[in-house]
């Protein structure tokens, strides 16, 4: 619509005075590059786009794996790819699980030069690293790879005494030592001494333990080589030694070994007895009475299982209302077997060692909740465990054809056992085994 300048003079002024100013500045504009080139300076050449320097080489970003965390939620501060993360825990998974991730334990990252993620380590405890690295080369098709590392460590055997006062706990920590060797200790004379109960103050312990050392710091126990403890002017004296299937076992000086031929219970923490040994037991499912020749174990899903004693496995497997099941075969014409379980972890014709991880708690089979079924038998006839673990049999000593090196042991340490002093409580020899 074309503007009506008589109804708005002041537009219509103001109008052609900006038309004029611009024709004014066109002209000004055309005069000026109608100049020779000459009456202008020379242009001066635009400088050369240099690129950003690539960052230098980072050292490795250490982060802790914070309470209840996750693998995926503790690397955050390192700020992934949310597909590399999930495409790294895919990759380690055949060689480590990172679901288990601990809190405490570290995380690694190493970056290249230009800052990209070239490798992760995850402390997996005191002697091993989880490694992930990536390609070589950047940009080729391969895939990162996953591998354990075994952390060298220096090992000396260290010789430790104290008096208790009050516990052994006390005892080992005022020796300037930590909480997991009193446990250790305590493991080894759990047959035949309760240390919440038994301790008197004025006992003495002596112990002979492979201590680690990394790069100088301390880094965690090996095995105890040799232990007293002395309570109430008793001493009850420990060797290390491995018996004729090459298990760890620990003898006294006689060659009697400490633990009895079978555990005291097939869960590594007592579990409440849901259900006991009867000839004439209802059966809540089928709704009838049968025999239950065995001890029913109630216990979470995924509760270690372990084996009863040193043996042999004969049967594991998917046995109908068993459910998933291990059977042992021990010496003396002893059988454990356990029901139910959730998953096995031994297969079959494997040597178990007492103690030994062999499934975990389930609910396979004809059962009513997760539960550990136990059952014992002697040469064919089920047993009263409940009745039998109130005497034990006892232990089989060392074998006749390996007594030689077992008295070699002996004669070696428990003289040094026997130097230690309370008093004097540190004492170095090179680690040795048996």
């Amino acid at each position: 619509m074309p503007l009506n300048l008589r109804r708005t003079p002041a537009l219509g002024l103001v109008v052609l005075a900006v038309f004029a100013a611009g024709v004014a500045g066109g002209m000004a504009i055309a005069r000026r590059h109608a100049q020779p080139a000459t009456s202008a300076p020379p242009a001066r050449p635009a400088a050369p786009v240099r690129p950003a320097p690539a960052p230098a080489p980072q050292p490795g970003q250490v982060v802790r794996i914070p309470r209840h965390s996750t693998f995926i939620a503790a690397l955050a501060p390192y700020h992934l790819d949310p597909a590399l993360a999930q495409r790294l825990v895919a990759i380690a998974r055949p060689v480590y699980n990172l679901a288990r991730v601990q809190a405490g334990h570290q995380l690694d990252l190493v970056r290249s030069p230009s800052g990209a993620p070239q490798a992760l380590s995850y402390q997996i405890d005191s002697g091993h690293l989880l490694w992930l690295r990536a390609p070589a080369a950047a940009g080729t098709p391969a895939a990162w790879t996953a591998a354990i590392q075994t952390i060298p460590f220096v090992t000396k055997l260290v010789g430790v005494a104290g008096t208790v006062e009050s516990s052994l706990f006390q005892a080992v920590e005022q020796a300037g030592e930590h909480d997991q060797l009193a446990v250790d200790f305590a493991n080894i004379f759990g047959w035949d001494l309760d240390f919440y109960t038994d301790t008197r103050a004025g006992d003495v312990f002596r112990v002979l333990v492979e201590k680690r050392y990394r790069n100088g710091a301390f880094a965690g126990y090996g095995q105890i080589v040799a232990a007293e403890y002395v309570n109430a002017g008793h001493a009850y004296e420990a060797l290390r030694f491995h018996d004729r299937h090459g298990f760890l076992t620990y003898y006294r000086p006689n060659g009697r070994p400490l633990k009895r031929e079978f555990l005291r219970s097939p869960l590594k923490f007592d579990a409440r007895i849901s259900s006991g040994f009867s000839y004439h037991r209802w059966q809540p499912i089928l709704k009838y009475y049968r025999p239950h020749l065995g001890t029913d174990f109630a216990a979470p899903t995924g509760t270690p299982v372990q084996a009863l004693g040193a043996g042999v496995v004969i049967q594991a497997g998917y046995y109908g209302e068993d459910g998933k099941m291990v059977r042992l075969r021990h010496p003396g014409g002893y059988e454990t077997v356990y029901l139910h379980l959730s998953r096995i972890l031994v297969h079959l014709g494997e040597r178990v060692a007492q103690g030994q991880r062999i499934g975990l708690v389930g609910m396979t089979g004809l059962a009513t909740g997760p539960n550990l079924h136990f059952g014992i038998e002697r040469y064919g006839k089920f047993m009263n465990f409940e009745t039998l673990r109130k005497s034990l049999p006892p232990g089989r000593p060392v074998a006749p054809s390996l007594r030689a090196q077992f008295d070699a042991v002996r004669n070696r340490y428990l003289p040094m056992l026997n130097q230690l002093q309370p008093e004097a409580a540190v004492a170095a020899a090179p680690a040795g085994n048996r």
